[in-house]
């Protein structure tokens, strides 16, 4: 891999295989949330394999601003202090950048404050939904103004207490499920979360390490108003998002060996594995244990040659707990010559890009045979070896990598505009990490 002549630009050359034992940086949605439970714990926490991703860095920006005392020193941060004096209002207009989590989230966070608040972010983020986030929130007591069209930037004035309702999110979110049970700290009783399908529960996980009082009842999850949070150490483990872009390129690889250490394997977070096994992939999943609350472990890939056109059938309830793999699940099959239907999957043309209409026209310029559909995509089984070809991240750090990942399969070098700007987002190491196991 390098970058060309524009420095936004990156060559992927083909690659034989991947080999090697490998560590990725600390889990970008368990960082995300560690600080914001630090921030609003009495005392100081130290958060260790903290995240290196942008999206990360302005949550850390963001609770700077509301007056969080926060010291960075590479992977490991503090966050707090003794005195424990809570959030004041900031002095500046609230950046989240790209980072569609910290506005969320720290918008539930915002809402019990006793406060107003504003919040913006780069022009992706202005375009994406916040809707949905702010309907709870007006529910519970808050103050939201959005812009046009429900869309950021957002004004919050806070409440406290809010007022503990029950909500049934009309989408499966984690991260609107975060913002309601966030401001949930702050309300005047028990506020529940009914969600529609399960998504990821990290949110509650670390509800729970830092002391504050849960329930759940099958898809409800209930947190009590009033809680002190407790301030605390904890290491995050390596981010599994990250992880299977280096899964699947060593799955599409023959030959392949890699091991990637302590990673987390939260199991709304893992369907993408057992996705990649069904397109024929070798993977192991060993040393499991729990640290902090979350399930940790290595995962072992073997790439396999298989001629067998199988296609991966994608929908339904399983659509939330893939949503962010979705994209590089379709360029794994297309580079193994398998087929994917993917259905149900309308929320990927709200994310960073649309990433429906990324993933076609990506894998089309590379030669598979693949249609583009309202809900998601067919992309044939049985089509040629991919070809090099001249690709676009859209601004998009996960089409940036997954047009990686096939690259490494393809005859002939493939060069992704924009692809060196899009994982810093992310994961700014990938580059290296992958030039380090790939032979």
């Amino acid at each position: 891999m390098s970058g060309n002549h524009q420095e936004s630009s990156v060559v992927v050359t083909p690659a034989n295989r991947l080999v090697g034992e490998m560590r990725v940086p600390g889990d970008k949605s368990i960082s995300h949330r560690a600080a914001m439970m630090a921030s609003l714990a009495r005392g100081r926490s130290v958060v260790k394999n903290f995240s290196s991703a942008r999206d990360c860095a302005a949550t850390l920006r963001c609770l700077e601003a509301l007056g969080v005392r926060v010291v960075r020193e590479d992977s490991i941060v503090h966050i707090g202090d003794d005195e424990g004096g809570g959030l004041r209002e900031p002095a500046e207009v609230l950046d989240a950048e790209n980072s569609g989590t910290t506005m969320r989230l720290l918008a539930g966070v915002l809402a019990g404050q006793p406060f107003a608040a504003a919040m913006t972010g780069d022009e992706s983020l202005r375009s994406r939904p916040m809707s949905r986030v702010a309907e709870p929130l007006r529910l519970m007591g808050a103050g939201v103004e959005l812009a046009d069209g429900g869309r950021a930037p957002l004004r919050i004035t806070g409440r406290r207490p809010l007022r503990a309702v029950r909500y049934k999110p009309p989408v499966a979110s984690a991260q609107i499920k975060s913002a309601v049970l966030l401001a949930g700290l702050f309300a005047d009783g028990v506020t529940t979360v009914e969600e529609p399908t399960r998504t990821r529960d990290h949110t509650e996980r670390m509800l729970k390490e830092f002391g504050a009082q849960l329930a759940q009842n099958g898809n409800e999850i209930s947190v009590e108003g009033g809680a002190r949070l407790r301030a605390r150490d904890m290491l995050v483990p390596g981010d599994v998002s990250s992880a299977a872009f280096f899964a699947a390129a060593a799955a599409v690889l023959p030959g392949s060996e890699l091991a990637i250490l302590d990673v987390g394997l939260n199991p709304t977070r893992t369907a993408f594995l057992s996705a990649l096994a069904q397109l024929g992939a070798d993977i192991m999943v060993e040393d499991e244990r729990l640290e902090c609350g979350e399930p940790v472990g290595t995962i072992r890939v073997r790439g396999l040659a298989s001629d067998e056109a199988r296609t991966l059938n994608v929908s339904g309830t399983v659509i939330p707990n893939l949503i962010d793999e979705l994209p590089l699940l379709a360029f794994a099959a297309a580079a193994l010559g398998r087929g994917m239907e993917l259905r149900d999957a309308a929320e990927l043309r709200v994310k960073e890009s649309d990433r429906i209409r990324s993933t076609v026209e990506n894998l089309s310029r590379m030669g598979a045979r693949i249609e583009e559909r309202a809900d998601g995509w067919r992309l044939h089984a049985g089509g040629a070896r991919l070809r090099g070809a001249s690709l676009d991240a859209f601004g998009d750090h996960r089409v940036a990598m997954s047009c990686a990942v096939a690259a490494l399969t393809a005859a002939g070098d493939s060069e992704i505009e924009g692809a060196r700007g899009a994982v810093e987002v992310s994961l700014p190491e990938f580059w290296k990490l992958l030039e380090g196991v790939a032979q």
